[in-house]
């Protein structure tokens, strides 16, 4: 039996048990004032952890898990929630021993039972996610008032305990004799930093700071969590959000769109220095943002096609034109990450691909994967011929200037977004399809109908991203498994549904060590590019934010992450100064 205040995937705990802080936080951080965010879309419902209905997502501010993550190290984490955390020799479970002075708003203890509840309420009534994440766990017993032990499977899922840690814990006393897959606006008891004081559904809500908090002087908690409130103002357009921005309406911005961030910003705030703009690098694994196909329609099944609307696709000039150059092309469902599958497979990687040979694409053994590079000058003749052979090769052929099969039905879809930021991207695809013969669509609705067409898989084409963090594990089931290929709301968004897939990801899962881990997820990384199943995007390795210069901030951030709001304060001399610069 191991006992220990921290769990880590790669490298041991750089914490004691008896920590005062984050080294990379202040612990001195002045608490007080508000900080203004800004949402896009709407919500109806206080309860983010079901499928129905769309939720204000600051409500998982209110609750504390079993462990809290620490930014600066990959796959740390510490006791929050659990004093102390209990492996056994056979590593087939893990136990939780809760602090004795967890406590929920309500000055109720937090307790055991609240785990078990809460674990059993997401696993069956929550969205698809947790059922996938949670596979391997067989039993959850609350063996006293604080101890909570989960029982695995086998011994094989090295992240499970881990992943485990991370469930926010929710209050069984609150939730008796509520509905608890059913959207409600009750407001929500939970036991963390912030409660909701006040809310408008779909236009704003604000969360108060608890000022007994039971963790505030927590190694993982101290210096954190300094604002009085946090208030989340919401709007349905995108300009309109950047537009208040600029008007000082929010307080901070993360910018996403690299046009903006090279044009948008020269106003007069910034001039006056009154607003900062600032790019900070990170080391995150970037994932993959793209154009996802629905394998569930019959006119995405071939790859030859997938591979023709690749073959289209003209990043370099669209980040000449658009971007301002401000990106680099995804190659990798990892990218930015020791996991990301390179050049040709070889070694353990190579030795884990031939058990597949002949159930993934033989171009997996024969040649590495690449996308194509155009010139940039918009005139991408080459990747049109590249893209008419193999659609020709699928069956596809040109008349009348419409790509048709051989039973003269057009090759058409529709490309599904939820808002406007992403209508410069796809237009200009919707015009390289054209000249090949498809026609493609282009249809903007607002987040919550987004949604539900999503969870329903009710789409031809959409963007996706498929975030991945620094170990993958069971999370990858949600994203590839044939199961959740059917399963409403998974994030199965391209609708993958391939044994071999099925089986590698089972590998990922179970890797024993960190060079397995390694060599398993190359390996279903290269198969999945090998699919042809997305058209990649592109990705940025910096943090580009803007904030009204009124905060106070440590003297570094995290190196895996931004720290915002978490970590900032309000700054009394700077917020005076800026409000009487604004008179």
């Amino acid at each position: 039996m191991v006992r220990t205040h921290a769990l880590s995937l790669l490298t041991p705990p750089s914490l004691p048990a008896d920590f005062r802080h984050w080294p990379w936080a202040n612990p001195d951080a002045p608490k007080g004032g508000e900080v203004v965010l800004s949402r896009l879309g709407s919500f109806d419902s206080l309860n983010p952890f079901i499928l129905r209905g769309t939720a204000d997502l600051g409500v998982l501010s209110i609750y504390d898990t079993l462990m809290a993550a620490n930014p600066d190290e990959a796959t740390a984490e510490y006791g929050l929630l659990a004093e102390t955390v209990e492996l056994p020799a056979d590593r087939k479970g893990v136990s939780f021993e809760l602090r004795e002075s967890a406590r929920w708003h309500d000055g109720k203890p937090v307790t055991a039972e609240d785990v078990v509840f809460t674990f059993n309420a997401l696993r069956t009534k929550g969205r698809p996610f947790y059922r996938a994440y949670w596979a391997d766990v067989t039993e959850v017993v609350a063996e006293s008032p604080r101890r909570v032990t989960f029982r695995f499977r086998d011994d094989g899922n090295r992240e499970l305990a881990q992943i485990l840690g991370d469930l926010p814990v929710l209050p069984k006393h609150w939730w008796e004799g509520r509905e608890f897959d059913r959207p409600s606006l009750d407001v929500p008891l939970g036991s963390g930093p912030y409660r909701l004081e006040r809310f408008e559904p779909s236009r704003s809500a604000v969360y108060r700071r608890v000022a007994d908090y039971w963790a505030r002087d927590l190694g993982v908690r101290r210096g954190l969590n300094n604002f009085d409130t946090i208030r989340y103002e919401y709007f349905r357009d995108s300009t309109v959000t950047f537009e208040a921005f600029k008007a000082a309406q929010t307080d901070f911005r993360q910018e996403n769109v690299a046009r903006d961030w090279a044009t948008g910003y020269d106003f007069p705030a910034v001039r006056q220095g009154l607003v900062k703009k600032e790019e900070i690098p990170h080391q995150i694994p970037t994932g993959m943002q793209c154009f996802a196909v629905n394998l569930r329609r019959p006119l995405f099944q071939d790859a030859r096609v997938r591979r023709a609307l690749i073959e289209v696709f003209d990043f370099e000039w669209m980040n000449a034109n658009l971007f301002y150059n401000a990106y680099t092309r995804t190659t990798s469902f990892f990218s930015n990450s020791d996991f990301a599958s390179r050049g040709m497979p070889e070694g353990r990687e190579l030795a884990i691909l031939e058990n597949f040979r002949g159930r993934v694409p033989d171009s997996v053994f024969t040649e590495a994967y690449a996308l194509p590079v155009t010139d940039g000058s918009g005139n991408n003749r080459a990747g049109a011929r590249r893209a008419l052979a193999l659609l020709r090769e699928a069956g596809w052929v040109v008349r009348d200037r419409r790509l048709v099969n051989a039973q003269g039905q057009p090759f058409e879809f529709e490309i599904l977004l939820n808002g406007a930021t992403f209508e410069r991207v796809a237009l200009p695809y919707v015009q390289w399809l054209e000249r090949i013969g498809v026609t493609a669509r282009v249809r903007t609705v607002d987040p919550a109908q987004y949604q539900v067409r999503i969870d329903a898989f009710d789409y031809d084409m959409t963007i996706d991203g498929q975030g991945q963090g620094f170990s993958p594990g069971n999370e990858q089931r949600d994203y590839w498994s044939s199961a959740k290929a059917r399963e409403q709301g998974s994030q199965n968004v391209a609708g993958i549904a391939d044994p071999a897939i099925d089986e590698i990801v089972e590998l990922v899962i179970a890797a024993p060590d960190y060079d397995e881990l390694v060599a398993r997820t190359r390996a279903l990384d290269r198969v999945l590019l090998h699919h042809n199943f997305v058209i990649p995007h592109w990705h940025s390795r910096t943090f580009r934010i803007a904030f009204w210069n009124k905060f106070g901030r440590p003297e570094r951030n995290p190196r895996y992450g931004l720290g915002f709001p978490t970590a900032w304060w309000l700054d009394p001399a700077l917020d005076a100064a800026l409000t009487a610069a604004r008179r």
